[in-house]
This record gives C-alpha cells, structure tokens and sequence, in this order.
C-alpha cells in the first residue's frame, strides 16, 4: 500500500471528511498534483511551491502557505493562525468555511 493513503487511512474518522475535502479542492484546483509524503504528511507540490495537510487531534493543520500567498485568508479567519506558517482547522470551524475560501488558499498558496 501506497504510504500517502497509508496515512490517509489512518486519520481519526471524525477528521476524515475535512482532510478529504481540502484534498479534493487541491486536486481539484491542480490536477496535476498528487500528493507525496514529506515531513511525514501528505505534500502537494506545484512547481517549487508545497503545501501540507497533515491530521492532529482536533482537525487538520494546512502548513507550506506564506503570509503572502494566503489569498488573504488569515486576515479573515486570525483564529485559525496556530503559530508561524499553520493554519489549523477544526470540523466545526470548516463548516463556516466556504469551498470558494479554501480554494483562493490553496490557489495563492500553490500558484507560481
């Protein structure tokens, strides 16, 4: 077995559908990509650009975006800024979330 979906299975099931969903905007926005294991989490990687979804206890931290290439999101959303460079959701913050946010995110994040 592959070692990404190795991790994938291994997320906490309550935490699966919001790890699934920021993947499938990230697959979605760049087909291109698939994702690898770096830092011991699954990597999606766009040219030099990298953008990291790992679980943790309460949701999934989204590391590898820079304070500007955010889309912006941090300055809506300064609560979900866990230290320099994390950005951690947990389910119940997601679900007021828009797909249309998440994706601006990943976008800057990835776009060259």
């Amino acid at each position: 077995m592959d070692a990404v979906q190795e991790y994938v299975d291994a997320i906490a099931p309550e935490h699966r559908p919001l790890f699934d969903r920021v993947s499938g905007l990230i697959l979605e926005a760049f087909p291109e990509t698939s994702p690898t294991l770096s830092y011991g989490m699954p990597t999606y990687r766009v040219g030099e650009r990298r953008l990291h979804v790992g679980a943790w206890q309460h949701g999934i931290s989204i590391y590898g975006w820079g304070k500007d290439r955010d889309g912006g999101f941090t300055t809506r959303h300064p609560e979900l800024v866990s230290g320099r460079g994390t950005i951690r959701l947990r389910p119940k913050d997601a679900a007021g979330i828009t797909d249309d946010e998440l994706r601006g995110l990943v976008r800057a994040a990835l776009e060259a």
